[in-house]
């Protein structure tokens, strides 16, 4: 399953530690024009040596588009792509040839395929991803046309977190700290845990929200194909992802009374009062915003000694090198809003077959 999507589908392929990455982007609608510096600055908002809270591997992920682009527009075509490995020190893992690292996939993709590509992860690193954030970035460009808006950004690392909802914070402010948080002081907290973090060889977890405004009444389907379940689906898909709840999610241990979204007529536009539905009602888009959270795990490999087993079963100690994130959540919020934009476009498509 390296194929993406119904109707706007992205198929990834490429390991971190091989020649280059890509994908080849199907369904894109023609005459669209393609942006790609935009598309190159969506990929720096995840590459990685960005700032001293990233893993300080230098690659400039600078993208080469192959096929399905004529005079600046996509032609309907399939849009081919790739992004060249610059850095790879792939010795880094020559101490785990042997080894299964802990929470990592070295164990379950030896299993299931038979064998396992040990540099950096091979196909399981999230270096995969820069796929998804140029099948996201033409999303993204052909959503601009409907005013439909998407951001992410980190509102919890440890148990540092944001106290507020997004209505209560200017999210165009997410880029202006290294780690991707809408709130200045709490944003320095953040970055001085995980800068802690990795001085004592470890990793963080932590959370991040994404907003989605302009989604128009009428996307998803009713059962199977819902609009949040492929939402979700889209976010679980994501390396180190444990958790996706949207609206109110988990904190529904409350009555009907108050956790029923009523309708009101603004000036010929139906609108509800709240929005605990998070904008999806039955499965459906009901042109509020769409509001989730994603929970990211701690990165698996840590720089300190590990309880292990080697391939024979044998009990042994690894200390993995190398150079990786302390925390992924500043990378991630871009990766975030890519795959929700994969994910809307794809719904956007499907409702323009009922016309």
């Amino acid at each position: 399953m390296n194929t993406f999507g119904k109707l706007y589908r992205l198929t990834s392929f490429g390991e971190s530690h091989g020649t280059a990455v890509g994908g080849v982007i199907d369904g894109c609608p023609p005459g669209l024009l393609i942006d790609i510096d935009f598309i190159q600055s969506e990929l720096n908002r995840r590459r990685p040596g960005q700032s001293r809270v990233t893993t300080p591997r230098q690659e400039s992920d600078t993208i080469e588009l192959l096929s399905g682009i004529f005079e600046g527009k996509s032609t309907g075509a399939p849009i081919g792509f790739i992004v060249k490995n610059e850095n790879q020190q792939s010795s880094d893992y020559n101490n785990i040839i042997d080894s299964y690292r802990p929470s990592h996939a070295d164990y379950t993709y030896q299993q299931k395929y038979g064998i396992r590509d040990y540099r950096g992860g091979g196909r399981s690193s999230a270096r995969e991803t820069i796929a998804r954030i140029v099948g996201g970035a033409i999303a993204k460009l052909y959503l601009n046309q409907f005013n439909i808006d998407i951001k992410a950004y980190t509102s919890q690392v440890g148990h540092i977190s944001l106290e507020n909802d997004y209505r209560m914070y200017d999210l165009d402010r997410i880029e202006e700290n290294i780690v991707r948080c809408p709130d200045p002081e709490i944003a320095q907290l953040m970055i001085k845990l995980i800068q802690e973090v990795r001085s004592e060889g470890d990793t963080i977890g932590g959370v991040i929200t994404a907003v989605i405004k302009g989604v128009p009444v009428g996307l998803g389907e009713p059962v199977f194909g819902k609009l949040h379940a492929d939402l979700g689906a889209s976010m679980l898909g994501i390396n180190a992802v444990k958790g996706f709840e949207y609206g109110m999610g988990f904190d529904v241990s409350k009555r009907g009374s108050e956790a029923n979204d009523s309708f009101y007529d603004d000036n010929g536009t139906i609108k509800t009062r709240t929005n605990n539905s998070g904008g999806i009602q039955a499965g459906i888009s009901n042109g509020q915003d769409i509001y989730f959270r994603v929970a990211f795990k701690p990165v698996s490999t840590i720089l300190r000694e590990q309880k292990t087993v080697d391939t024979t079963g044998k009990n042994t100690i690894i200390k993995a090198r190398g150079r990786h994130d302390p925390c992924v959540l500043p990378r991630a919020v871009p990766i975030v809003e890519s795959m929700a934009a994969m994910t809307i476009l794809d719904h956007l498509l499907i409702s323009k077959t009922y016309k």
